[in-house]
């Protein structure tokens, strides 16, 4: 069995968890979310802890991803995700406005974003782009959408950019 697998899926306080067959709601205080578990895993509920256990063989490739997911689904509905993206470039901007991102971003037109539902998107400041949710692949997904529109360049480093990301900057051609 995997290693991943074998460790608890540690419940905090104020969570519930409701196990319907192979259906799993968690609630929290940020919110409500569902796991449908692969058929050959199954779920134990300890105090204060969760389990996977693997049905047969085939259910042992798939425990430790299905703890890993669930284990995201827990911490999501406790505390959330969030993801942070830095603008740099002259005249990059971003703005939040009702359920839309405007970027600007060099082009010569405005770039509008839709921001989906589930997921809250701020701006601190014109080149700060905050995205929160509960859902951790949904987060990283809008997060992954923004910076698609102008990922970081290697010789000036302009572009959209995660703000841990580290952008290896080449040197500019010699006469």
């Amino acid at each position: 069995m995997s290693r991943v697998a074998n460790k608890p899926v540690p419940i905090p306080k104020g969570v519930e968890i409701n196990l319907n067959g192979q259906l799993v709601s968690v609630k929290g205080s940020k919110g409500v979310m569902q796991l449908d578990l692969h058929p050959t895993v199954g779920l134990e509920q300890n105090e204060g802890e969760l389990k996977v256990i693997a049905g047969d063989d085939s259910g042992r490739a798939m425990a430790g991803t299905m703890r890993a997911l669930l284990n995201n689904v827990v911490i999501g509905v406790s505390q959330g995700f969030e993801k942070k993206l830095t603008l740099i470039g002259v005249g990059y901007r971003a703005q939040a406005q009702g359920n839309k991102l405007n970027l600007t971003l060099g082009f010569s037109h405005p770039v509008e974003y839709d921001i989906p539902e589930g997921i809250k998107i701020e701006t601190p400041s014109q080149t700060e782009i905050v995205v929160t949710g509960i859902d951790k692949q949904k987060v990283g997904q809008v997060a992954s959408d923004i910076r698609a529109y102008r990922p970081p360049e290697p010789y000036k480093g302009k572009g959209v950019r995660y703000t841990d990301e580290h952008v290896v900057r080449k040197e500019a051609k010699k006469k």
